[in-house]
Formats: C-alpha cells, structure tokens, sequence
C-alpha cells in the first residue's frame, strides 16, 4: 500500500469516525474493479462515505435518491430534441461519475432498478442502438434500508450479484460517538477533504491489485467455498461464477491493502461473509450470514 493510498484512508477518516474495517471494504470494493451494497439503518454515515470518498479520489459524484416514481432514463439519461440543430441530443445522466451514489435503491422500481445492468457490468450505457462509456473508475455504492419494508421492491439475483461486497457500517460504540459529537465544533465536511489520489491512479491501482499473487492452494479454497454454496442443501441459489471472479479480484484488493504482494488463506476468511452472503437465497427460513460461518467452518483451510 503505498502512500497515496495510506493518505486516502487518513482522509476518509476524517469525515468518517471510527468506522476502520467498513473504509477498508469500500476500497476493496473500489480496487477490485466491483462495487458495494450497504444494507443499513439511517443516519449512520453511508452517504457521508461516498461522497468524501469521491472528493479523496477526485473524482466526480452523483447521488440518486431512488423512488417508486423514478423512470430508467433519470439514471441513465435520454435523447432530447434540439430545436436550434434540428435533431435529437443526448442528455447524460447521473451514472456518468466516477462515484455514483443510489441512495434506498431498494425503493426504485425493478424496471427502474434494471437500468443499472449493463453500466455495472460493461462500463457502459446503450439508448437507441448508441453505446456510450461511462468515466473509468467507475464505481457504485448503492444503499438500503434492511427494516422498513414498505414501498420497497427487492434487488432481483442479477443486481445483486453485480455488487462485490455488501456490509452494514452499524452504529459507534459510545467512544466513537462521543468523538463524533466532540467534532461538531470544527466539523469536516466532504468538502474539506484535499484530494490525495486521481482517477488515473485509482485504475493503476486497480491493475496492480490484479497483479498479486494467489497461490493455487488458496485459490482451491476460494473455490471450495464458492462450489460448497451450490450444494449445501439449506441453499437454494450459489453463488455464482460471476461471484467467484468478484471474490478472487476482492482478496487480492484486500492482500493489497495490507501491503503484500500475495494472499493468505486469512483474506479468504475475512472477505467471504461480504463477498458470497448477499449473493445467496437461502432455503427454509435459514440465515446467509450463518451458512457462510457453517462453510467456513466445514472447509478445510490450505496449510
């Protein structure tokens, strides 16, 4: 990890109290190429994280705030007339940013939700028969609220699988709130940041991750665990191979981070609760967080 990137976590951690091991699995999410779901209660800080993350990277932000009524092409953008040359202009839309942000995507509309498809997964977005890129990196952070369950529509299994991680932030502890409430004096907004890294950097760093060495015998347990979820009988949907390739390019992420140039058995452990239980359906009633503890307890570890 080098010094640029030692600077964004400092910087991140001026806006966002005491929230270390969520600021490390949103930069696995962003160097691994993939994007991040937060399944959590309000007020915790989730917006606040996106948007100091996109001011530390440079890069520019857009926030979609998803409700029933939004349409596909308030995310996308759309072809306007334009009276002055006579023909049809496009109008971008929101996911042409670096970060983008759809807060309570959950309330958007599956067919709304379904513009979001193809960017995610191809860098890309198509209106008319016109592919057009978005800027690179670009990554999302999507939020939602797991208790309140009114006026919501589900991800559908494609969205889902198309997040890298998913994880709560979750509430301070006391300590942690207390210097957070000591900070309203001189607070620091996103705002505030000084930009330490640039896009450009960013997607080095992207291709260095991809560089770090995965040994083959952690590479079989990575995959051990991955097959494990499509044949344990309390699952009813696996994981899939789109998320094998997310969890291999999310250990290397996090191998990174911890300044080496290989993975251990450890970074599989650690990331596989944010990495496969979101991508699950689990049968009868059974919990994906705790069928992911039973795998990882079942499978055997490379020496």
């Amino acid at each position: 990890m080098g010094d640029r990137v030692r600077q964004l976590v400092e910087n991140l951690s001026k806006t966002i109290v005491g929230k270390e091991d969520a600021i490390q699995l949103v930069l696995v999410a962003l160097f691994s190429g993939g994007h991040a779901l937060l399944e959590d209660v309000p007020g915790v800080g989730k917006t606040l994280l996106a948007k100091s993350l996109a001011r530390c990277i440079d890069g520019t932000f857009q926030r979609v705030q998803c409700t029933p009524d939004l349409l596909p092409a308030d995310i996308t953008g759309t072809n306007i007339w334009n009276p002055s040359s006579g023909e049809f202009q496009f109008l971008p839309g929101p996911i042409f940013a670096h970060v983008l942000l759809t807060d309570e995507i959950n309330r958007a509309t599956p067919r709304t939700q379904s513009a979001l498809l193809e960017v995610m997964e191809e860098h890309q977005m198509t209106l008319d028969g016109v592919s057009r890129p978005v800027p690179m990196p670009f990554f999302v952070i999507a939020t939602q609220n797991p208790v309140e369950y009114q006026g919501t529509f589900p991800l559908p299994e494609a969205q889902m699988d198309r997040f890298a991680l998913s994880f709560t932030l979750g509430y301070p502890s006391e300590a942690e709130e207390t210097r957070m409430l000591d900070r309203l004096a001189t607070p620091t907004r996103p705002q505030d940041l000084q930009p330490c890294i640039t896009p450009d950097e960013v997607a080095a760093i992207q291709s260095q991750c991809a560089q770090v060495r995965v040994e083959d015998s952690v590479k079989q347990y990575l995959l051990a665990l991955v097959r494990a979820t499509r044949e344990h009988p309390d699952i009813t949907l696996g994981v899939s191979p789109r998320g094998s390739v997310a969890f291999y390019r999310a250990i290397q992420a996090l191998a990174f981070l911890s300044d080496r140039d290989y993975v251990l058995p450890d970074d599989v452990k650690r990331l596989a609760p944010y990495v496969l239980a979101h991508r699950l359906i689990p049968a009868g009633g059974h919990q994906a967080a705790i069928l992911i503890q039973n795998l990882l307890d079942g499978v055997p570890i490379p020496a």
